[in-house]
C-alpha cells in the first residue's frame, strides 16, 4: 500500500518544494528592492514578473492534472 501512495507523496513534496523556493525568492527580491531604493513602477514590473513565474507554474500543475485524469 505504501509503494501504491509513493508517486503521490512525491508529486505533493515536490509541489510544496517549488512553493517554497518561489517564497524564498520572493523574500530575497523583496530585500533587494528595498535596499536598492527601488521606484515604484520598477517593484510593480519585478513583482508582475515574479508572479507571471508562479502563474505559469500552476498552470502547468493544472493543465498536468487534468490530462493526466482524461488519459493523455
Amino acid at each position: 500500500m505504501f509503494y501504491d501512495h509513493m508517486a503521490l507523496f512525491e508529486s505533493v513534496g515536490l509541489d510544496l518544494l517549488f512553493a517554497a523556493i518561489f517564497f524564498f525568492i520572493g523574500m530575497a527580491i523583496r530585500d533587494v528592492l528595498n535596499q536598492a531604493n527601488v521606484p515604484p513602477f520598477g517593484r510593480k514590473i519585478v513583482w508582475l514578473v515574479l508572479f507571471l513565474g508562479c502563474a505559469g507554474f500552476i498552470a502547468k500543475g493544472m493543465i498536468q492534472f487534468f490530462w493526466e485524469g482524461v488519459g493523455l
